[in-house]
């Protein structure tokens, strides 16, 4: 028993030291990325968006923002739209998968406090299932491009929803549309965290897992 007390013990140690460190490294105006898997929403944005074979193919994105020594990610999701989430909580939601940290470049760092305020300001909003520009409802790239349009930092490039595999529209997305009676909106103007993670303003730093 005092065995597995111990085995536990060093177990939340370990956490919290990693977790710590985290914390050390980070800074605010990173972006964290998560990577994606092949299964259902994940799948299907993975399977159209992905831009490198080699890499990890990313789904969600959040920025950081730390304030008199606490740490949180600002981002929009599929559960509660535009939200702030502590960084410990946003790394629990993730378990499952990689968090690539990105950073901007020295010569565009000064965009980042603009970049927050604004990010502030859009907390509260829906999340926007349909991915078709709206100015009152965003999704993962969308808050984190919004945030930083401003300064340019990203660009919006024509969307597709097309599986490279089959040259035609992912059957997920085909179906998706079709049961919200709306157009695929292809070739519309947009961005996802794949294109984004291939800006040549930023970086890759590190890897939280």
């Amino acid at each position: 028993m005092i065995r597995i007390i111990g085995i536990l013990v060093l177990l939340m140690f370990c956490i919290t030291s990693c977790r710590t460190h985290y914390v050390k490294q980070l800074e605010s105006g990173d972006m964290i990325f998560v990577e994606s898997n092949e299964q259902n929403l994940s799948g299907a944005i993975s399977r159209v968006t992905k831009v490198d074979e080699h890499n990890i193919s990313f789904d969600h994105m959040g920025i950081v923002e730390k304030v008199a020594g606490s740490v949180n990610v600002l981002h929009a999701t599929t559960q509660g739209g535009s939200i702030k989430q502590s960084l410990n909580d946003f790394i629990q939601a993730h378990k499952d998968r990689r968090l690539v940290v990105y950073r901007l470049k020295d010569e565009y760092k000064n965009a980042i406090p603009s970049a927050l305020v604004r990010a502030n300001q859009m907390l509260g909003k829906p999340y926007n299932y349909l991915y078709i520009p709206s100015d009152t409802a965003y999704y993962c790239s969308d808050f984190i491009e919004r945030a930083f349009r401003e300064s340019n930092i990203f660009k919006l490039e024509p969307m597709t929803f097309v599986n490279p595999a089959t040259k035609e529209v992912d059957a997920y997305w085909k179906s998706f549309y079709d049961k919200h009676n709306v157009e695929v909106p292809e070739g519309l103007p947009g961005c996802n965290p794949n294109g984004l993670s291939h800006s040549d303003k930023i970086e890759k730093v590190f890897m939280i897992k």
